[in-house]
């Protein structure tokens, strides 16, 4: 039989949701997820269902219901600083990942390099090789998550036609701040590239972190496509509503591409959009201030247990250092010591070479989650307490 397509043996399904299979079938504490083991706001969940009794359940309009772009729109110049026309600049999608995947296949041609920081969001590797682009990439280094600018600079090239930057990030809390931000601007317009800028964290920040949209930067405003969702700020993760923010040049091809993916993103969640993105102010700072005692209360118990936690500024994961742990869990690799960690207590967590190219970088890495309740996280405490 004829060869199947080679790209799909350049990597492997998702190891975060594998983690969570295996949790499942545990019956463990999952903290290897993103998701919220908590309902959404009252008021967003009842605007579904009265999107869903109002008769919005057919196609929506192919890149966005008009009126949730508008809002759209509205809430990225008051928040990033951003201004967009809702009727040319915002393609909606079936959430931020699938408005990667249509940027950067909206913007690659063969032989295209793109610069990825790593620690990765692991999609973001599969995503390059779908595309048909060339990754390169850059490290973040513990324990502040800092890139090495002669690096940096050094992954441009003729070749190079977007770079991404996850801000805050996934997995390692980073929040790239505006100077950070600025030596960017100055690569991209340098060697003529885009950017592209998942923010789905933006509203998840700790210690007077400051988030900074790089579309707002001048220069930038033609160059950077911004990325974000409904999901992770307003606990929706099963809804699927991201979009994608760019210049009509950009977006005209976004939508192509977007429209032969998925047409549209679910109608009845774009409707209930429309009551999340009105939120008052007051939500998000019960949000932040939510996650930082999720955040303080896992961080400490990790360190009594022995791990080296890196403290994040930002979204909510935790990435830890598990050497001193490694031999007592007979471990000899962050795959084992993370199956060693669930048989031993329950635990789940996610090897950190899932987030490097080079998984050398991460072998004596895990991350761990804590977007759940208190009392999921005090029974985690409990659950590790025992290695001690």
């Amino acid at each position: 039989m004829k060869d199947l397509s080679y790209k799909t043996e350049s990597f492997t399904e998702s190891v975060i949701r594998e983690m969570t299979r295996i949790c499942d079938d545990v019956g463990g504490l999952n903290l290897s997820q993103g998701f919220p083991d908590f309902d959404a706001p009252e008021e967003i969940k009842k605007a579904a269902i009265d999107a869903i009794r109002n008769g919005f359940n057919q196609y929506p309009v192919t890149f966005g219901e008009p009126e949730f772009r508008e809002a759209i729109a509205k809430k990225v110049q008051d928040y990033n600083k951003i201004t967009c026309d809702p009727a040319t600049d915002i393609t909606v999608t079936c959430g931020a990942t699938e408005a990667m995947m249509s940027t950067l296949m909206a913007l690659i041609n063969p032989s295209d390099e793109i610069i990825i920081f790593e620690p990765y969001y692991e999609n973001y590797g599969p995503d390059s090789i779908l595309s048909g682009a060339t990754p390169r990439y850059v490290t973040l280094y513990p324990p502040d998550w800092n890139y090495d600018k002669d690096e940096l600079a050094a992954a441009f090239n003729d070749k190079t036609k977007a770079i991404i930057i996850n801000t805050p990030n996934n997995p390692t809390g980073k929040v790239f701040t505006k100077h950070e931000l600025e030596e960017i601007a100055e690569l991209c317009m340098k060697h003529d590239c885009y950017a592209i800028t998942d923010e789905i964290y933006e509203h998840i920040l700790y210690d007077d972190a400051k988030h900074v949209s790089l579309g707002s930067l001048h220069g930038m405003e033609d160059r950077t496509i911004t990325i974000n969702g409904l999901t992770k700020t307003y606990s929706v993760t099963g809804w699927r509503i991201g979009w994608a923010i760019a210049s009509e040049r950009i977006t005209q091809r976004i939508r192509k591409v977007h429209d032969f993916l998925t047409v549209g993103g679910p109608t009845p969640f774009q409707h209930a959009g429309l009551t999340a993105l009105a939120m008052p102010e007051s939500y998000y700072e019960q949000l932040a201030s939510g996650y930082y005692a999720a955040r303080e209360f896992l961080f400490h118990t990790l360190k009594e247990v022995g791990f080296k936690p890196f403290l994040p500024r930002g979204a909510y994961y935790i990435m830890v250092d598990i050497d001193d742990l490694m031999e007592q869990l007979s471990a000899y690799d962050d795959f084992t010591f993370s199956r060693k960690l669930i048989e031993k207590t329950g635990v789940a967590t996610v090897p950190g070479t899932s987030f490097y190219a080079n998984g050398s970088k991460g072998k004596n890495q895990v991350r761990f989650t804590y977007c759940k309740k208190m009392d999921t996280l005090r029974q985690v405490r409990e659950k590790l307490l025992s290695l001690v």
